[in-house]
């Protein structure tokens, strides 16, 4: 249950703009209806062309029971870094301290997504040392990581230095939205966002190992030839 007041928010998904997801932008939105989602941050992988055209759909449609957040999945020569509150594209293969800065100059909100794991591009302990004062949370709860001691190891990093804590389904498909999510309280920009979350409470389950076979499937559409519109 969802307490009094407070929405779920999912913090980090991709649309079929990422190479990697068959999730079109339509059904997005009709999964976080379903699922009851309050708030859906788009993120795809360099670029924000998912969440703009989420953001155009939402409009179009005056859903007021949810909230947008245009972002991006950036890979930066360190590691995958998650710009929230974005306005334009940041480029992939920069220091992580320039693509942090990328973020920042556009007033975005900067995130670590699912760090410490080995199986995908993330930032590891040393890097997150160095960067600690320019980023605003850690993702401690990611639905598709593999192996739960990532998670476990995220949430101990985000406690032991004072960070916000974010939940996302990092969904690919359909029906990995909502698989987790942070309860949070409505927000207004980047800095209520910050004040919310770091209130929030996560919650969430893991997704089965076998969901990373549509990741696969998707690259080798891309291969043979499909492209969003």
């Amino acid at each position: 249950m969802t307490g009094e007041g407070h929405i779920r928010a999912d913090l980090h998904n991709h649309t079929h703009f990422s190479p990697d997801s068959i999730l079109s932008p339509e059904r997005l939105v009709e999964r976080c209806l379903t699922r009851k989602i309050g708030c859906i941050a788009v993120t795809d992988h360099n670029t924000i062309r998912g969440g703009i055209d989420v953001s155009r759909i939402v409009e179009a449609r005056h859903l007021e029971a949810l909230t947008v957040i245009v972002g991006e999945e950036v890979r930066s020569a360190e590691g995958e870094i998650l710009g929230l509150f974005l306005t334009g594209d940041i480029p992939q293969g920069l220091t992580g301290k320039e693509t942090i800065d990328r973020i920042k100059s556009q007033g975005g909100v900067v995130g670590v997504p699912h760090p410490f794991d080995h199986m995908r591009s993330a930032l590891d302990y040393q890097r997150m040392v160095a960067l600690m004062g320019h980023i605003d949370f850690i993702e401690t709860f990611n639905a598709r990581i593999v192996f739960k001691s990532h998670n476990d190891d995220a949430r101990r990093f985000a406690e032991n230095n004072g960070l916000a804590k974010s939940a996302a389904s990092d969904a690919h498909s359909p029906r990995e939205i909502g698989r987790a999510y942070v309860e949070m309280a409505p927000f207004d920009g980047p800095t209520g966002f910050l004040d919310s979350l770091r209130e929030g409470r996560t919650a969430g389950r893991i997704s089965s190992p076998l969901i990373h076979m549509v990741s696969r499937f998707a690259v080798i559409r891309r291969r043979l030839g499909w492209r969003p519109e």
